[in-house]
């Protein structure tokens, strides 16, 4: 009898780094027949025994010296088509590798390679899906969208579809799951990273058992079979935006996923993100705008000019709003005043010589803590005693300086002596009923269910002066959530009157905003009107750190040459030091992410950069 030829199989896999694959491996002769695009295989990559993804299967390979697969982990692929693809659709704008685009969307067990009894293939089936497309819902009350949201879940699920509800954080998932559970009947499951057995959720997820996921960024990628809506509430929440590479956007993926899988996307708020309110004006997405029942009054008062703060340059409050404060407590009313920085006093310095202390891990000022007699770094855990004496010439008097919170709660008790006044922060269970004047930064927009009479709001300037493209973008969205949270007056003290985050509000005219804000992005060219990139380089050394990145500026600008992509500016990192890293920035820009993104995966391959760290974030925030 004639023998057998056995054809040579090769595995095509990526791994979760961040290079560039897929790789070659050699299939060995007992798994030939079990390989399959979306399973996990064990490989040897530079001399370490990793994690790969079958991502592709050939009987011809170019390259001549393979390694073999070591072990196929799984019996059943772990990743669908649609998930590969939208894996590779992350991998393209987000300039990652597409095994690290993989891992993002695993648990953690599966990236670590746990072998799992079964896989489940889920419950895929016959089932009617809604018409797919994308819709901003801009509702300034909030109850409004969430009717709405009821109404096609209740649908999707009705039509034996699945629905993906995102939030932006635990204390909002678990509240909206509650809510859901009262009013769907659906089968809920709650997901989040690194939540108790997050492993069996995702599995259970996959087999089908449920049919209603909510959760925060990362539920964008629940494994639903039959997936035929997505919901993304407070859409403008840079909660969505993962900070750590590769840095996705959830709302971005969510686009992606719509778009692959043909599904329904809702994008719901009150103060829409520029990029999505930009794409609504296009006529790109749909947009529903659902006005408020009512809104209180909105007080703009000029810091400037007023004599009060002319005369007290340490002057908190204006008489005006001292007054109000005073006749809502006569009244028997709730009071919030809003500031949004922690802490007694924000640095502390020596009057002798001008040294500031800071963290020597952040190069940031330590903030005072009163109650706890404490200067912390807001950035990393470190934290001191303050000292009686300067550390650098021995004086010994030292000043604090800056308000935040603590302060503001001391002044308001001299002031309002009979009042009952407490932070935010250590309300607990109590509530606001043991309150009379509550002291906030921006956590206390995290529970929509607190309402007060008035609201005063200090210090806004300082979020508008930041080095931020998008500040008066997020100065705005934090002045909506404080209107939400104001029955009767939002009193807003500013040096700066005529800015349009403040005309919006006193004209209640909330496009007014948009307009003006987009106009002033055209002029500059940024976001919407183009696409940026930050190329993060970080590490121990500063002099390193700064030579890669001069290094690294020279090599892009002489390698751009058809200009597609724009290399505008290095810089040292915002911040220049974290947690004991030095950075440097590269900021690009261009039309088109992908064609950043193409760009920069050309030109980093080979860039040698031994105890240096480089990362790639698109679309910064």
């Amino acid at each position: 009898m004639p023998q057998e030829i056995s054809v040579m199989l090769y595995a095509r896999v990526v791994v979760g780094l961040p290079v560039e694959g897929p790789f070659d491996y050699i299939v060995p002769p007992e798994i030939v027949q079990k390989i399959k695009i979306g399973k996990r295989v064990r490989v040897d990559f530079r001399n370490k025994k990793i994690v790969g993804y079958v991502v592709g299967v050939s009987n011809k390979t170019s390259i001549k010296k393979l390694k073999p697969v070591l072990e196929l982990i799984d019996a059943e692929p772990v990743l669908n088509k649609e998930m590969l693809i939208l894996a590779r659709g992350i991998s393209d704008y987000y300039c990652c590798s597409l095994g690290e685009a993989i891992e993002t969307a695993l648990p953690d067990a599966i990236r670590k390679g746990k072998k799992l009894n079964r896989i489940p293939a889920g419950q895929a089936g016959l089932h009617k899906k809604a018409v797919a497309g994308v819709t901003l819902l801009h509702d300034l009350d909030g109850a409004g969208r969430w009717e709405i949201y009821l109404e096609e879940i209740r649908s999707a699920l009705k039509n034996n579809g699945s629905v993906i509800v995102m939030l932006p954080d635990k204390g909002a998932v678990l509240k909206a799951k509650r809510l859901l559970q009262e009013k769907t009947g659906g089968r809920i499951s709650v997901l989040y990273r690194n939540q108790p057995k997050e492993l069996d959720t995702w599995l259970n997820i996959k087999a089908g058992g449920y049919n209603l996921v909510v959760g925060t960024r990362s539920a964008v990628f629940a494994p639903l079979d039959n997936l035929s809506l997505i919901i993304i509430d407070k859409e403008e929440s840079f909660a969505y935006k993962q900070d750590q590479a590769p840095h996705y956007h959830a709302r971005e993926v969510a686009f992606m996923r719509s778009k692959t899988e043909k599904v329904k996307l809702l994008l719901g708020t009150s103060s829409p993100s520029l990029e999505s309110f930009y794409l609504a004006r296009q006529n790109k997405i749909g947009y529903n705008f659902i006005p408020a029942k009512s809104l209180p009054e909105v007080k703009i008062f000029d810091t400037k000019y007023t004599a009060e703060f002319q005369r007290h340059k340490k002057a908190v409050l204006s008489k005006y709003l001292e007054d109000e404060v005073g006749r809502v407590l006569n009244a028997g009313g709730k009071t919030l005043i809003f500031l949004n920085r922690r802490g007694f006093a924000t640095f502390l310095s020596c009057q002798q010589c001008g040294k500031t202390l800071k963290c020597g891990r952040c190069n940031v000022h330590l903030v005072y803590h009163f109650k706890e007699n404490l200067l912390r770094c807001h950035r990393c855990s470190f934290k001191m005693e303050p000292p009686r004496i300067c550390p650098d010439c021995n004086a010994g008097y030292l000043k604090y300086s800056g308000i935040g919170t603590e302060k503001i709660e001391s002044e308001l008790s001299r002031i309002f002596p009979q009042a009952k006044i407490k932070n935010f922060e250590r309300i607990g269970n109590e509530g606001l009923d043991s309150v009379d004047i509550c002291v906030a930064t921006e956590a206390v927009l995290k529970d929509e269910d607190f309402k007060f009479d008035i609201t005063g709001v200090l210090s806004i300037d300082n979020s508008l002066n930041r080095i931020d493209l998008r500040s008066s973008e997020k100065t705005f969205a934090l002045l909506i959530g404080l209107l939400k949270a104001t029955k009767d007056k939002l009193i807003i003290q500013t040096g700066l009157p005529e800015h349009h985050c403040f005309a919006a509000l006193e004209n209640k005219d909330i496009n007014l905003f948009y307009v003006e804000e987009l106009k002033h992005r055209k002029q500059l060219k940024f976001p919407p009107y183009k696409h940026m990139a930050l190329i993060k380089i970080r590490g121990r050394d500063p002099a390193r750190v700064e030579e890669a990145g001069n290094v690294l500026f020279s090599r892009l600008k002489e390698a751009n040459k058809n200009r597609s992509v724009k290399v505008l500016t290095l810089n040292p990192g915002q911040p220049a030091k974290l947690r004991g890293n030095f950075y440097r920035q590269i900021m690009l820009e261009s039309d088109s992410c992908r064609k950043i993104t193409k760009f920069l995966k050309i030109n980093l391959k080979d860039f040698p950069h031994s105890g240096i760290i480089v990362t790639v974030d698109v679309d910064p925030i």
